[in-house]
């Protein structure tokens, strides 16, 4: 049986199941719940967008217990924007669990409000990155003592970003009887060795990427090294994706080819590693919320990136290696959907198409070359633009505050009212692009809970 009312799980995960829209598992899903529900550990191989969250989520989350304030779960990822990513997804699984406790500690944020969080009580689920979680570890504001679930969320990135010894570390802090997972796009021997120190007679789970191949076209064109940035917008005028994720392979890149895009009249946003935190977060949300639907990103800064219908991953440049590319296509064509792969191939990485065509087995589909030559007249738009709010959860703002004001005073109707998002000291919101306007003044001259804040469309 594939279906998830086969299995043993606890009743309160069923509204989370419904929420998602679950129904059929994935093949990951079919074959690690199985042992994960028994207590077993596993070590599983999957690519990208095959449900491994909700594989350990439902795992971890139906063996705690809410009424225990202690933190029984621990979720490790290599990059923040992944917590994030995998915070939002458990928390939504665990709407059926009262008074759950779900703490998201990285690093690239202020420490004081995590430290102050976990002096008011422990969370029962934490999910973090190896550098933030060790350090709270050490200054003893974390007791991973009584930790009884273990997960290890993309751990080849981890090791490949040096992480390998405070992932040992934390797991020694960890209950002796712990349940320990393993998630994992490859399977290089430094993972078996990781997988042997922390795992107890593992079940193994290897799911093939072509088990389970998304629906996506893969495309490829040749282009003069020169007409590069050209041939981008030539793509993205033909085609004209909903949303779109442009990778590249170097920073200098990222923002070249968004300052170009946008000179084409696109809405695009770059996204790349020596940005500021909250710079790229805020990058992340517009994207995220349809406020903006080119991003340019390199491979390490998209990570986690969390958008539910990507309509096309693009291939500035190809990457160096197979499993590379997969990671990037594998963005889009996710939940039944489908997807395209558009990918610029220039003489000199030739090779490389080379190389991807013989590992697949079969001929590539190359295309003639559109070169986009002058600004268009009509570009398509954003469907929604963001309005950030100077206050956040800090000064006691929730959802329906923003949501009633902008429904009440401000006049607009629900449906263009899109996903909120609110932060310490910050809230976003995102309006339809029309209404944005008219959204905008109301909010200034207007209050929200009784307060006036400071607004400002992005």
């Amino acid at each position: 049986m594939t279906d998830f009312s086969s299995l043993p799980l606890s009743p309160a995960l069923a509204p989370g199941i419904d929420a998602l829209g679950y129904t059929a598992m994935t093949p990951v899903q079919a074959l690690s719940l199985p042992p994960i529900l028994d207590g077993r550990d596993v070590i599983a191989q999957a690519p990208t967008g095959s449900g491994k969250t909700a594989a350990f989520g439902l795992g971890l989350l139906h063996r705690l217990d809410p009424a225990t304030l202690r933190t029984q779960a621990l979720v490790l990822c290599p990059t923040r924007e992944l917590a994030d990513q995998v915070g939002r997804q458990l928390r939504r699984l665990a709407t059926g669990i009262p008074n759950l406790k779900l703490l998201v500690l990285t690093g690239g944020v202020p420490l004081a409000p995590q430290l102050a969080s976990l002096a008011a009580h422990d969370p029962q689920v934490v999910v973090g990155t190896p550098g933030r979680v060790q350090e709270l570890a050490r200054k003893r504001a974390l007791n991973l003592g009584q930790v009884r679930c273990f997960v290890l969320d993309e751990a080849d990135r981890m090791l490949d970003m040096g992480f390998e010894e405070p992932i040992r570390e934390i797991a020694g802090r960890t209950h002796t009887e712990r349940q320990s997972l393993l998630f994992s796009a490859t399977f290089p021997e430094e993972i078996r060795a990781l997988a042997r120190a922390l795992l107890d007679d593992p079940v193994e789970v290897t799911i093939d990427g072509q088990q389970e191949a998304p629906a996506i076209q893969h495309r490829f064109f040749e282009v003069d090294a020169a007409h590069r940035q050209k041939a981008l917008a030539g793509l993205l005028l033909k085609y004209t994706p909903e949303s779109a994720v442009v990778f590249c392979n170097t920073r200098k890149d990222v923002d070249e080819v968004a300052n170009s895009l946008r000179q084409f009249g696109f809405s695009a946003l770059a996204l790349h590693g020596d940005m500021e935190q909250r710079d790229r977060d805020e990058v992340l949300l517009q994207f995220s919320n349809r406020s903006c639907n080119v991003l340019v990103a390199s491979d390490v800064a998209a990570r986690g990136l969390d958008v539910e219908d990507l309509a096309a991953v693009v291939n500035y440049e190809l990457p160096g290696d197979l499993d590379s590319y997969r990671h990037r296509v594998g963005r889009t064509a996710r939940a039944g959907r489908s997807g395209l792969a558009l990918s610029l191939v220039a003489g000199r990485e030739r090779h490389r198409a080379e190389a991807l065509e013989a590992a697949e087995g079969s001929a590539l589909d190359w295309q003639k070359t559109p070169l986009a030559t002058a600004r268009p007249a009509q570009l398509p738009q954003a469907a929604m633009a963001t309005l950030r709010i100077d206050g956040g959860k800090t000064d006691k703002l929730r959802a329906g505050d923003i949501l009633g004001a902008l429904t009440g005073e401000a006049g607009l109707s629900g449906k263009a009212i899109g996903r909120i998002d609110i932060f310490p000291t910050r809230s976003y919101v995102a309006i339809a692009r029309e209404q944005a306007g008219k959204a905008l003044a109301r909010l200034e001259a207007g209050r929200i809970k009784g307060k006036r804040f400071r607004v400002r469309k992005m």
